[in-house]
């Protein structure tokens, strides 16, 4: 399997606009962040974890030529907003499978209701297939998929762990019972958006306490403002196997 960062940033990604931050400031590419989502991949299949506004350029830049489905992880626009641009996907093989709660669908469909609705669609709009799931094991091309229900601040999402690697992006806090398939994973994808505390969001030490207790083989911080400091300074400061993620990187995963 193979993950790839296709972003790693916030809702405002790094450089924010108009922000004149040191980190904002910063010539290190790594310190450059689109709107998080990442790039899964097996055998002949690839699947996104979530569509935000920077859709279109991270398939460019990330050479993708085919998708076999898109999970979303929740509504808020930094994971949604690109999903107009799954038109040459459409093109090329179709409707496009949407994997979501069946709650986030609704809200999609009401967004994007000249996506969704098939009467008098749009010319040219995306064609998509929703797919409802709830908190139980999918299995597509061969490998399992779990989503993992987690609290963004007051709104339940899903994360989700392919096979024994999981992502999981806007937590904030996790229940007991859904650590329990959480623990020993090979890899763990996380967001660690800064220092000061968030009321949505694990902050540094919130995610690294959590690391702690779930004992990943790696972990892999995502989701990240410029708050949170220049990447090549951070990541000096973390524990053995635990890392900053950024845009581009690739991760090859037995």
């Amino acid at each position: 399997m193979k993950i790839t960062f296709l972003g790693t940033g916030t809702s405002q990604g790094i450089p924010v606009i108009n922000c004149d931050h040191p980190v904002c400031l910063s010539k290190d590419k790594k310190d450059k962040r689109l709107r998080v989502s990442i790039l899964v991949e097996w055998d002949n299949f690839a699947f996104v974890v979530d569509c935000g506004p920077d859709f279109r350029y991270q398939m460019l830049r990330a050479n993708v030529k085919k998708i076999d489905g898109v999970f979303i992880t929740h509504e808020h626009a930094d994971h949604i907003g690109g999903l107009d641009d799954l038109r040459p996907f459409c093109f090329q093989m179709g409707a496009v499978p949407i994997y979501a709660q069946k709650s986030v669908l609704e809200n999609l469909a009401y967004r994007f209701e000249y996506i969704f609705n098939d009467k008098n669609k749009y010319p040219g709009a995306p064609k998509v297939v929703s797919k409802p799931i709830k908190n139980e094991l999918i299995t597509l091309g061969g490998v399992q998929i779990l989503p993992i229900e987690v609290m963004h601040g007051n709104l339940k999402i899903f994360g989700y762990k392919f096979n024994n690697t999981a992502y999981l992006t806007d937590v904030k806090t996790i229940s007991e019972e859904e650590k329990k398939k959480l623990y020993n994973l090979d890899v763990l994808i996380i967001n660690a958006i800064r220092h000061k505390p968030h009321h949505s969001h694990l902050n540094l030490d919130e995610a690294l306490a959590l690391v702690n207790e779930l004992k990943p083989k790696k972990t892999y911080f995502t989701h990240i403002s410029h708050h949170l400091g220049f990447h090549e300074e951070v990541e000096k400061t973390l524990p053995k196997n635990v890392y900053l993620a950024y845009d581009g990187l690739v991760i090859e995963i037995d």
